[in-house]
């Protein structure tokens, strides 16, 4: 049997994961990886209480966010390193 090399396909999509709050119902934080938290204010994580995983997936435009719009949340994931 012969072995073809498949060559990866580098994704230039974003991706984000989503936090829902822990303290406000229909609140959540979007960031560009998981668990990283660096660049969302301090005042703003400790009002939302303890972040909780609600899904990661990648902003291409397949699926459809239901709390926000696409291009906004790209924009301020690049801009700012979060979205809320």
């Amino acid at each position: 049997m012969r072995q073809v090399a498949i060559p990866l396909i580098q994704s230039k999509s974003m991706f984000c994961v989503i936090y829902r709050s822990s303290k406000r119902d229909q609140t959540y934080l979007y960031v560009e990886k998981k668990d990283d938290f660096s660049r969302v204010p301090e005042a703003l994580m400790k009002g939302g209480g303890q972040p909780q995983l609600a899904m990661m997936l990648p902003l291409d435009g397949r699926k459809k966010l239901v709390n926000a719009e696409l291009e906004k949340v790209k924009q301020a994931l690049s801009e700012q390193g979060y979205y809320l």
